[in-house]
């Protein structure tokens, strides 16, 4: 891995408050994701579940984490089971995690190989009542790919119809989305690299210069500071493009006088950051290309300070959905009478504002997280409101990433990154 080792006092403590939410005699079983095949011998390069993650920190295909805490033996309480490395394997693969490097990584000193997995569930299942499946229940999920956890549900289910069945996924939706100090550490880093990464586009940027170019220069960055590079697929929308909300073709050349929306972060040791700016191609902005850039970071300050202990998701975004009405009444955009004719399942400013302003920031882009629930301190949300105008050839997102305090306006991890329209026509006229 590029990045440095994390405290394994991290998994360790994930594990402790995952486990005391269980059920007395209950077992818990998370599985690795699998390397997906493009064709022929080709992969995709290898992401891990962010919850198996989240729990060891075994950063490993065909890596299995089982948790029975009531187990009589406590050998049998935490076992973390991984592919059996050898020599021809180190050769051809890299090194894989062996039995004393895994115990450094995760803190979990049973270590066992995947081939004696099954062996060993059907002697925990004997003392057991009820066993967690790990389903995929984040309410933007769509998935039509059997998982390798998929696989095992259907085989457990099978195997073990007299237990008892649970949901793991309740349970991580809320510790994940309370981060750790250490979690709030690792994000703190990659939004620093997503900083170096807009810092070198504004010396850059230029009148003729490609989409691709400035992806370009951003994955040289990312990746010399230790990133595996973007942590969702980015947007570099000149003009036009940026009024297609997930434009990702990044294909055109950017004109004197358009704007270029970036919606571009880099992880770090799988965190996500995610950052929006929209600067000048020509490096300054027109006077109305001004008053709407001012006017969406007027809307995104004012939304920030919504973001306190207590704050319902469905509630916050109705109240931000009031400040954007005022700002596009002031720019024109809409009237009095849009507002008063408007549906309220669709209010008028959706018309130039079409997204949510906010969505749970951490192992995931889209983290997880009960939009149901109260927000707490220490969950880290975006900010990210938009304009966008296709009559008028162009749209305005700015994003920042934000952690919950316990009293007072939230911490902002973007806090260094220049949003304001003045410094970023100076850095790129320097």
């Amino acid at each position: 891995m590029k990045y440095h080792q994390i405290d394994r006092n991290l998994y360790i403590k994930n594990r402790k408050k995952f486990m005391a939410e269980m059920k007395p005699k209950s077992v818990a079983v998370f599985n690795s994701n699998d390397i997906y095949p493009i064709s022929a011998d080709s992969t995709m390069p290898f992401q891990q579940h962010r919850d198996i993650l989240y729990l060891t920190g075994a950063d490993q295909e065909e890596s299995i984490l089982l948790l029975c805490p009531d187990a009589p033996y406590e050998h049998l309480r935490e076992i973390l089971f991984l592919r059996e490395t050898n020599e021809h394997i180190a050769i051809w693969e890299g090194e894989k995690l062996t039995k004393e490097r895994a115990t450094e990584v995760s803190g979990i000193k049973n270590i066992m190989w995947v081939q004696d997995f099954e062996k060993t569930l059907f002697e925990v299942m004997t003392y057991c009542d009820t066993m967690y499946i790990n389903t995929n229940e984040h309410y933007r999920s769509s998935v039509q790919t059997q998982t390798r956890e998929d696989r095992f549900i259907k085989w457990w289910k099978e195997k073990y119809p007299a237990h008892q069945v649970a949901k793991s996924n309740p349970i991580l939706q809320r510790l994940r989305s309370v981060k750790e100090s250490q979690e709030l550490d690792l994000m703190q880093n990659a939004c620093n690299i997503t900083e170096k990464g807009f810092r070198r586009l504004l010396g850059f940027v230029k009148p003729g210069v490609m989409e691709y170019e400035i992806e370009a220069e951003l994955i040289h960055e990312f990746v010399r500071n230790r990133s595996k590079g973007f942590a969702y697929t980015p947007i570099i929308a000149s003009g036009n493009n940026a009024n297609v909300l997930h434009y990702i073709e990044n294909n055109q050349q950017c004109k004197d006088g358009d704007l270029i929306l970036l919606d571009v972060a880099a992880e770090y040791a799988n965190y996500s950051s995610d950052l929006s700016r929209t600067i000048p191609v020509n490096g300054r902005y027109t006077k109305r290309q001004r008053e709407v850039y001012d006017a969406v970071l007027r809307v995104k300050n004012e939304a920030t300070k919504m973001l306190v202990p207590g704050t319902l998701w469905k509630q916050y975004h109705i109240e931000v959905g009031k400040v954007m009405t005022s700002e596009l009444l002031g720019l024109g955009l809409i009237d009095k009478a849009d507002v008063q004719n408007e549906d309220p399942a669709w209010p008028a400013y959706k018309k130039y504002f079409m997204h949510g302003t906010s969505h749970h920031l951490g192992l995931d882009t889209h983290d997880y997280g009960l939009l149901v629930e109260a927000m707490k301190a220490n969950m880290v949300f975006t900010v990210e409101p938009g304009i966008y105008i296709p009559a008028e050839g162009f749209g305005i997102r700015l994003e920042d990433n934000v952690v919950i305090q316990e009293s007072g306006e939230p911490f902002n991890l973007m806090r260094n990154i220049p949003i304001e329209a003045e410094e970023i026509e100076t850095l790129m006229n320097q």
